[in-house]
Formats: C-alpha cells, sequence, structure tokens
C-alpha cells in the first residue's frame, strides 16, 4: 500500500486569543506547506501580526495549539531591528549567512589539520563539508548579498556606513535584506513594502517571485499582493477562511462565498423561525414530543454566520457640484522647486473635466512640490499654471491639519454638512467605515487612519469640484481603500492624486504623471498598469513611438534635476537636520515605554487602559516614522 506523507511547516489548530477581554481570534486554523506563497489579509486589529506572535512563541493562545515541524527556521523582521556594534551595512548583510561561515571555519581548520593528517576521517569529513558548501551556495553568497543590498535600496557607496548611524527606514530596509538573505525555511513579512520606494518594491516582487522557500505577507498593499501571493487567508469575525490565487481573484472568490453564506443565513433563519413557531403552538398540545423533538434539533444546529457583502457599489447619495470649463487645468513648461533648487522642469499638463491624474515618482521627485504649486502654495520657478473656469479646489494633505482635535466625529462631519439632517450624516460616515460609537470618539483619540477616513469623508461630501489628494491611502486598511475608491468612483468632478498605492492608482486614474528620478518628466494616458509596460518596452526599445504618450526632457543644465543649494539653504537645512536627530530619542523612548507598559500583566485585564495604550502607543509610532520620513527627505536633498 502506498502512503502519502504531507510535510506541514506549521498548523494553526483551533487557536483563540483575547486581550483585556476583547476576543480577537476565536477558532483559528489553517496550515502553511513547504513553498507556499500566502497573503494574510483582515482588517487592522483582526489579528493578522497576533498570529506572527503566536508562532513565534512571543505570546501564547489562550486555547487551540501551534503545531510547527521540528527544527522550523523562522525569519521574521522584528519592528526594532538591532545590528552587533561595529557592523557595516555590507557586513549586517553577510551575517545572514552565518552557517556558511561556520562551514567554511571548520575547512580552513582541517585545511591546516591535512597538512600533518590524512586519516580517513578527516578526508570525509572534509569532503562532507565541501559538500554542505556547495549547497549552501558558498561561492556565490557574497555576490547574492550585494545583489539584495542593491534591490533593497543601498548604492555600493553606502556599504561601508556603520548601521549605529542608520535612520529607522534604512534599518528596516537592511533588516528586510538580512530577513531575505537567512537560512530560514519560512519567511514571515509583516508589512515588507514600507519604507521601500517604487523601485525596491518592484525588485522585490521579482525576489519574491523566484525564491522557492515559503513566506507569509501581512499587507496593505494590494498590487504587491497581486503579485506575490498565490494563496489569500482572510482573518474575518476571528476566523481565517483560505482562497487559491493572488489577492484580485480572492476578490471575486470572497464575494460569491459570501453569497452564498448569505443565502444559507437567510434559509436557515427562515428554518429557525418555522421551527420555533411550531414549537410554540404544540409545546403544550397534541404534537408535544415533535416539538421537543424540534427543539432539541435547534439547540444542535451549527449556527451559519450573518454576514455582510463587502461590495462599495451602493450610493454615496453625493451632492450636485458646479460644473467646470472643460479644461479644468493647464500648465506649459512648469519648472517647480525651492528658489534655486529645481525638482523638476518641463511639465506640461492638461487635464479636462472628469479626467483623473495620478502623480507618480520616487521620494524626493517632487510629487508634494507639484501639488502644492498647484494650490499657490509655492510659487512655480518658471512656467504658467492656468485653472478653469468655476474651479472650486479642495485639498487632502497628509498632515491632516485641517480637523479639530476637539470635536467628536460627526461634529467635525457637520463643518462640512451643517444643515444635513443626522440620519444622512450617520449614513454617509458609515460608507467610510465609521459605525455605531465611533461618531462619538474625539478627533483627537482617533487612529491615523479614522483621521484619513473623516478628512476624505469630509473633503468628498463638501461639493467642491476639484480634488487634489496627496497620498490618500496612507494609514488607511484594505477595506478603507476600498471605501474610498468606491466614493471617487461615484465622484463627479475632477481630481489630481499623488499615490504610491499602484491598486488605487490601476483603479481610479485616466493619465499618469511620472516624475522620473533620472531626469525627465513622463506623461501617459492610461492607468498605472499600462504605463508601467510602455514604459518598460520603452526601455527597452529607445526608438519605440507612443502616440498615447509624450516625453518631455528635462532641461540638460550641469546641474540635473536639481540645482546646488545655496549656503543659507544648506545651513537651514542641516539645522532641522540636526533638530530632529535630537528629537528622536525621546520620542522612540516613548514607544519603548508604551510597549513596555502594555506588556504589564495588569494591564492585559484593563480594558479601557489597553485600548488607551494602543492608541497612544499607535500615534508615538506615527510620529517617530514622520520625523524619519522628513530626516531621510531633508538627507536627499543635499546629497
Amino acid at each position: 500500500m502506498l502512503f502519502l506523507i504531507v510535510i506541514v511547516l506549521f498548523r494553526f489548530s483551533d487557536i483563540t486569543k483575547s486581550y483585556g477581554g476583547n476576543q480577537i481570534l476565536r477558532g483559528v486554523s489553517f496550515q502553511i506547506n513547504p513553498g507556499e506563497k500566502v497573503g494574510l489579509v483582515g482588517r487592522n486589529g483582526a489579528g493578522k501580526t497576533t498570529l506572527f506572535r503566536l508562532l513565534t512563541e512571543t505570546e501564547s493562545p489562550d486555547t487551540g495549539v501551534v503545531v510547527k515541524m521540528n527544527g522550523l527556521r523562522l525569519g521574521l523582521l522584528d519592528q526594532h531591528v538591532d545590528f552587533d556594534a561595529g557592523d557595516t551595512v555590507h557586513t549586517a548583510a553577510l551575517s545572514a549567512f552565518k552557517h556558511i561561515h561556520d562551514i567554511e571555519a571548520e575547512m580552513r581548520r582541517l585545511e591546516k589539520q591535512m597538512e600533518t593528517d590524512h586519516s580517513d576521517s578527516i578526508l570525509e569529513r572534509y569532503a562532507d563539508l565541501q559538500t554542505q558548501f556547495e549547497h549552501a551556495d558558498g561561492f556565490a553568497y557574497a555576490s547574492t548579498a550585494e545583489a539584495v543590498l542593491l534591490g533593497v535600496g543601498f548604492s555600493r557607496e553606502q556599504w561601508n556606513m556603520d548601521t549605529a548611524i542608520l535612520s529607522g527606514g534604512q534599518r528596516n530596509r537592511l533588516g528586510m535584506a538580512r530577513l531575505l538573505l537567512s537560512n530560514a525555511d519560512v519567511l514571515l513579512l509583516d508589512e515588507p513594502t514600507n519604507h521601500l520606494d517604487v523601485n525596491a518594491v518592484e525588485w522585490l516582487e521579482g525576489y519574491l517571485q523566484e525564491i522557492d522557500k515559503a513566506y507569509v505577507i501581512i499587507s496593505h498593499d494590494r498590487y504587491f499582493l497581486d503579485r506575490t501571493a498565490e494563496r489569500i487567508v482572510e482573518i474575518e469575525n476571528g476566523k481565517a477562511v483560505s482562497y487559491k490565487g493572488n489577492y484580485s481573484k480572492f476578490i471575486v472568490e470572497r464575494e460569491l462565498r459570501r453569497e452564498q453564506q448569505l443565502r444559507e443565513y437567510e434559509n436557515q433563519q427562515a428554518l429557525i423561525s418555522k421551527t420555533q413557531e411550531f414549537i410554540r403552538r404544540n409545546l403544550e398540545g397534541q404534537k408535544t414530543k415533535q416539538a421537543k423533538s424540534r427543539r432539541n434539533m435547534l439547540e444542535r444546529m451549527e449556527r451559519v454566520d450573518a454576514v455582510r457583502s463587502e461590495k462599495h457599489g451602493g450610493n454615496f447619495n453625493l451632492k450636485k457640484i458646479e460644473r467646470t470649463g472643460n479644461n479644468v487645468l493647464t500648465t506649459e513648461d512648469l519648472a517647480i522647486g525651492y528658489g534655486e533648487n529645481v525638482l523638476a522642469r518641463g511639465i506640461n499638463i492638461l487635464l479636462h473635466r472628469g479626467g483623473v491624474l495620478g502623480v507618480i515618482g520616487a521620494n524626493g521627485t517632487g510629487k508634494t512640490t507639484l501639488l502644492r504649486t498647484l494650490l499657490g502654495q509655492i510659487r512655480e520657478v518658471s512656467g504658467s499654471i492656468t485653472w478653469g473656469t468655476k474651479v472650486n479646489i479642495g485639498y487632502y494633505s497628509q498632515s491632516l491639519d485641517d480637523l479639530y482635535d476637539g470635536n467628536d466625529v460627526i461634529a467635525e462631519f457637520r463643518r462640512v454638512a451643517p444643515m444635513v439632517d443626522n440620519g444622512e450624516v450617520r449614513s454617509f460616515l458609515a460608507r467610510f467605515l465609521f459605525f455605531g460609537e465611533d461618531i462619538e470618539k474625539k478627533v483627537r483619540d482617533l487612529s491615523g487612519g479614522e483621521k484619513g477616513r473623516l478628512a476624505l469623508a469630509k473633503l468628498i461630501y463638501s461639493q467642491k469640484n476639484v480634488l487634489i489628494l496627496d497620498e490618500p491611502t496612507n494609514h488607511l486598511d484594505i477595506p478603507a481603500r476600498e471605501a474610498l475608491e468606491a466614493a471617487l468612483d461615484e465622484y463627479p468632478g475632477t481630481i489630481i492624486a499623488v499615490s504610491h498605492d499602484r491598486f488605487f492608482l490601476d483603479r481610479i486614474v485616466t493619465q499618469i504623471l511620472s516624475l522620473e528620478a533620472d531626469g525627465t518628466v513622463l506623461d501617459f494616458d492610461g492607468n498605472y498598469t499600462e504605463f508601467h509596460a510602455w514604459r518598460d518596452s520603452r526601455s527597452s526599445n529607445s526608438d519605440d513611438k507612443d502616440v498615447r504618450s509624450r516625453s518631455i526632457i528635462v532641461d540638460a543644465a550641469p546641474t540635473g534635476v536639481r540645482t546646488k543649494l545655496s549656503k543659507n539653504q544648506r545651513q537651514q537645512i542641516e539645522r532641522r537636520i540636526a533638530e530632529i536627530e535630537e528629537r528622536l530619542p525621546a520620542l522612540e523612548e516613548e514607544v519603548l515605554r508604551l510597549s513596555a507598559e502594555m506588556a504589564e500583566p495588569e494591564v492585559a485585564s484593563d480594558y479601557p487602559r489597553l485600548q488607551n495604550l494602543t492608541d497612544a502607543l499607535s500615534k508615538a509610532e506615527e510620529n517617530v516614522n514622520a520625523h524619519y520620513r522628513e530626516w531621510e527627505e531633508l538627507n536627499d536633498e543635499i546629497d
């Protein structure tokens, strides 16, 4: 008889987990097999990161078991990445190959011993080590490490940098490189695209597609999940449901499954209602025995969970907006920047009414500067900007500085809807995932994602006929991004959006403006995927011409896209960098303090205190990340 042995890397079996009386996981069961490429999705707070903690044994389940293959090597990128004192970027990456270093060291020792000892045992051991060295790719590990360092964004000039002086973003990128190079059987990747620019994200997608080891990815980047996941596990209502395929296939399959579950739920509810009515009428009558039998049947019945569709195709009931002229925005030979520091030249935009322009580019290429110039907050360096007739602009800033901390959610929304009845306000806020008591929260107590949703809800309802959005999907989980996309689908006006969210760009934009790092500005009619395919074909064939696109070459001055900073500008930037570096230790210490306080045993049973600490930690981490982003951008300017 032939037996098929199925190897399992790890399995969650009926896992439950609660924090302070709030049950996060309630019967999670799924397993990961060798070579599987899995995306783990769910709302913020659904328990995705908790599953990683349970797997790495930094936490324990309340009930259920986590079964792991004997000797399983897990690779997890910690939020706080540490390196050995004196490590450089290069040596820290090579430290992932400790197993190869150990083989090499023993081989060198045996080579010395074999000068005088030619015994069979020594020769056999050396031959065995040689085989291990070759199987571990020992002859190519250094070049592999260097390729990965380049992939995650470390230039060769940065390889000798001491790890002690790296920014938070750089430390995370180096930790990612070390993890990818590790000898782990399975990689646990929690938001791996954070701190990576578009080029590094695309490199990581290609790298993950090629490796044969298993990995599990937690990510809000749906485009990334489409290109790296072959199976999606969704955590919803404390349970896990597995779907075969990438993220786009998961969306379709999930909706079909939910429609089926909804029919089963409705049929079961009808059966329960009919059975209960039979029991009520006959429990004391001639059919008492049958009534009791049916009552027992109801008690044993496994109930189908209620489910609501995640489709966002319903009507947002947006108010009519004033119609603009046909040409909403025209720029001619526009140059943007600060004084003598020119970030981009030759920007020519023609945006018609109802169009959606997506602005993309690497950090430091001038995306936000372009928006601020279009808004008149910064003067253009040269060229012209012409807005069309009857244009009324609404602006979404990453800083969210238009929210009043003292207002609750509904009062803040009423700043753009003072005369609207409560039912309509609540209904509209629900489309942006504010339910029940959520609308009574103070703005100051909202998470970054909640503040973003509130600001976007206000803006879309405000009857502005042109929306300018700066990274609108930052801090939003996937359901919130889907809600935003649904609202923008219904919005009848014109949109300009800076975004790194490629799925979002594919969903809403009609044309792309790309500020390229190599000194070109590309304008393309179509969405991100179409633009990306065109740019790839264009780079592989420099003679290729596409009538849908036009390339505007930036003025080829000796200084390139960015002109030389004046002495005064450089001094101002260096002072700000010094201020940030002075503040960061205290900000990071606050994050560590809050994390330590949350880990105290008495906190777990004090849910209000745990909730307050969770919110405070989220704000503290956002503050640290904002300072690191500014530090990196300022350093880019003076490089």
